[in-house]
């Protein structure tokens, strides 16, 4: 649901969610990291734009989900940290993020994922 508002436009909603999603998760890590790039997508958002947080949550997603060998959201973590460093001038960060971002989308045959890296 909170993925949901934060497509919607409803970013109190979707924190809020988001919120409660990573707080019921902390015992499930896959549930946790999925939740983490969540609100990794919600802080860097136009609108309530926080690039410190944006970076937090999206490594911090990106730790679990390699621990876990969940591959396809790391490299949405990767898409992610790159968007963000990309906006915030720091193009050699971007650059290596999107470059495996795109590297894992490919190999995966994530093509969606793909075409946004």
């Amino acid at each position: 649901m909170s993925r949901a508002c934060l497509l919607l436009g409803r970013l109190d909603d979707a924190r809020r969610l988001g919120y409660c999603s990573v707080e019921s998760s902390r015992r499930q890590p896959g549930f946790a990291a999925h939740a983490l790039h969540l609100f990794g997508d919600i802080t860097t958002h136009p609108d309530q734009f926080d690039a410190d947080s944006g970076v937090a949550h999206y490594r911090e997603a990106l730790a679990l989900a390699q621990r876990h060998g969940m591959r396809p959201l790391v490299a949405q973590c990767h898409l992610g940290l790159g968007k963000l460093y990309r906006r915030t001038g720091k193009p050699e960060h971007a650059r290596r993020n999107l470059d495996a971002a795109t590297t894992m989308c490919r190999e995966m045959g994530m093509d969606f994922w793909l075409e946004q890296s």
